[in-house]
């Protein structure tokens, strides 16, 4: 019996329902989604992109990343916090990513606010791994899975008494899910043992 939230797809392997199709979807699924991650680059690309997609699907972010990364030059903090009006004129004219112009100033500031993390902290990953919720003991994530937690409402709070912009409680708890601070691959998911084992192997910065 398929455990609830779990969908078998053509290739006979049992996912997280929402990595059915398309491809694109499911190679982020079993290959990036749950995994931990300690590259303040990705980590930056990824807290960017999660509010870029508010309002959107992330499926639409993902067809847009390539051009995403070669408009924000692959998402160097230390470039994006020199950005200025030409950059995001240049950015507004891009029909290959999402034209937004708050949400454009938003990732320059946001560029900022990292430069500050990183002062304060040695890098982004360690500020953000410092929010990690505890491991419990044999817990399992069930469908339909909750769109905040404690822990995400918390580092939207902190983040924005930084200053940062676009990082809701849901917007980070969707960061946190992709980046492997949790592991909501459901019970029953073939990428599930995976992303747990990457994590307990993972060394927290």
């Amino acid at each position: 019996m398929t455990e609830p939230g779990i969908v078998v797809g053509s290739d006979g392997q049992a996912r997280c329902g929402w990595a059915v199709n398309p491809a694109l979807y499911i190679a982020y699924h079993d290959t990036e989604w749950g995994f931990p991650v300690a590259d303040d680059r990705a980590l930056f690309e990824k807290l960017c992109l999660e509010g870029f997609q508010a309002g959107l699907s992330w499926l639409t972010i993902l067809r847009k990343r390539p051009a995403f990364r070669e408009a924000f030059s692959q998402f160097d903090v230390d470039v994006v916090a020199a950005f200025g009006d030409r950059d995001i004129d240049r950015m507004l004219s891009d029909a290959g990513i999402v034209r937004h112009r708050g949400k454009i100033v938003s990732t320059i500031n946001n560029a900022r606010r990292a430069l500050e993390l990183r002062a304060e902290f040695g890098s982004l990953a360690s500020y953000v791994w410092r929010w990690e919720p505890a491991r419990r003991a044999g817990a399992r994530p069930q469908a339909p899975l909750p769109p905040t937690t404690a822990e995400s409402q918390a580092l939207s709070r902190d983040l924005k008494r930084r200053g940062w912009t676009f990082v809701g409680p849901t917007t980070v708890y969707a960061f946190m899910q992709a980046m492997g601070l949790v592991n909501d691959h459901l019970p029953g998911c073939c990428r599930r043992a995976a992303a747990e084992q990457a994590r307990e192997i993972f060394t927290t910065p």
